[in-house]
């Protein structure tokens, strides 16, 4: 059957002690409210409706990059879970497929345990997942009757004898959208916070012969993050879970605990990583590839065989065919390295297309920018850059062409030329000697002067 997600993320998050929404709060470079929609999308929903309040303007546009299909609508006043979710029924308006609640501030379910859930709403009414916790706390008691949820009691308004209890409400669940909206108009407000309780419609579907369920999984699953302490301990879990995955899909890394990950960081297997490397989003390494020593890579792609660092920084657009070496202190942005190009040393290549087997100089740099407009620096295969060459685009270097060092190419450079950019050298014999004395001689007025 068909699955729509609607997704909870109106809350203010005023623990956070911030000016930007909880849920668009970062956890490896993503908004958390991304992690969430990421999670939903595993079950190819038809549709996505997100439950917006503050700073909804912020959240629309975050869920709009993430999927332009996708709905938000508002909850201008907080009145609980349910009259959030109650937001949702005209977006899911002719939809009559099941509907799967999620929160934007829960970032780490797993695709297998909403299968899971997926499964359970084919022989019950209403799934709720659930799990058991180290420190049931102030979380919500799931009542069970064998594989019946009665109940879900929230911990303000529960008895001693279900305080006890530790099968603990995510708040996650699933129903078909008719039952779950209709549900939901009977939810009433009658209880310690005066809120419209998403949880009391297990009561009711019991009250109108409906069965209900619970679905468990790892605590660690539904972690909410409400404060910056938690935001912080997510984004350690995030990277815990990221590295051992790719450790078991046999990626090599030296040093576990020093590499960053993205949310959508992707890396082949037999590819080495060495110790602190940063992975911002949108990077791709292939099998085999080497990233050395506090790198930096981000929005690029690194082909099997590329070597790339110490000490290098990819930035967005970066292209690098197989086999290309990046060295210390060289950056590359919106640039295609062809295979077997090297830029070892100290270099800024920036809007380029660089040609198979080409070497780059240390010290060279493409001019790219004028101060309004960026331009295109173009060096075919083969060519030769001499060391602290400056190309000022929009300018081409030709197939085996080579530049002498110390030059500033402006023109084009033919295949085969040898293009010479640089001031004659003018030797004056002795006036070394003389110019450091003179400097002296005034230094030494200058501190008598002073003292």
């Amino acid at each position: 059957m068909s699955i729509a997600l609607v997704i909870l993320a109106a809350g203010k998050g005023t623990r956070m002690e911030s000016d930007t929404p909880k849920v668009l709060h970062k956890i490896a470079g993503a908004p958390m409210l991304v992690h969430a929609m990421q999670a939903g999308s595993a079950l190819a929903p038809d549709r996505i409706v997100v439950v917006a309040g503050h700073g909804a303007d912020q959240v629309s546009a975050v869920v709009t990059d993430y999927d332009a299909e996708a709905s938000v609508v508002r909850q201008d006043e907080q009145l609980g879970t349910a009259h959030a979710v109650a937001q949702a029924r005209d977006a899911l308006h002719g939809f009559d497929g099941n509907v799967l609640v999620l929160y934007g501030d829960t970032p780490f379910i797993r695709q297998q345990t909403l299968e899971k859930m997926a499964v359970a709403r084919a022989r019950h009414n209403l799934v709720v997942l659930g799990f058991d916790a180290a420190d049931p706390g102030r979380y919500g008691r799931l009542v069970m009757q064998g594989d019946k949820l009665e109940r879900i009691v929230e911990y303000k308004d529960a008895s001693e004898d279900e305080r006890a209890l530790t099968l603990c409400n995510s708040g996650v669940l699933m129903a078909n959208s008719a039952t779950l909206f209709d549900l939901i108009a009977g939810v009433g407000n009658d209880n310690a916070a005066g809120e419209y309780y998403l949880t009391d419609i297990v009561a009711l579907a019991h009250a109108r012969g409906l069965t209900a369920t619970t679905v468990t999984c790892d605590e660690s699953e539904t972690l909410g993050i409400n404060s910056r302490p938690e935001l912080a301990r997510a984004e350690a879990l995030f990277q815990t879970r990221a590295r051992a995955a790719l450790i078991e899909d046999g990626v090599a890394i030296q040093a576990p605990e020093t590499l960053f990950l993205s949310y959508d960081t992707t890396i082949g297997r037999d590819a080495e990583i060495e110790p602190n490397v940063v992975f911002g989003p949108g990077v791709t390494v292939e099998s085999g590839a080497r990233i050395r020593a506090f790198s930096h890579l981000e929005g690029c792609h690194v082909s099997r065989g590329a070597v790339v660092g110490p000490y290098a920084r990819l930035r967005p657009g970066a292209e690098l065919a197989e086999d290309v070496h990046v060295g210390n202190f060289v950056e590359i942005k919106n640039a295609h390295l062809d295979t077997g190009v090297k830029a070892n040393h100290l270099s800024y290549i920036g809007d380029a297309d660089i040609g198979e087997g080409t070497n780059i100089g240390a010290g060279t740099i493409t001019c790219n920018y004028d101060g309004v407009f960026k331009h295109r620096t173009t060096i075919g295969a083969h060519a030769f850059i001499g060391s602290n060459t400056m190309l000022v685009a929009p300018v081409r270097v030709g197939n085996n062409a080579l530049t002498g060092s110390g030059s500033v190419i402006t023109s084009d450079v033919p295949d085969d030329a040898l293009a010479l950019g640089r001031a004659k050298q003018a030797t004056k014999d002795g006036y070394g000697r003389k110019l450091v004395e003179m400097l002296k001689a005034k230094k030494a007025r200058l501190q008598k002067e002073t003292d």
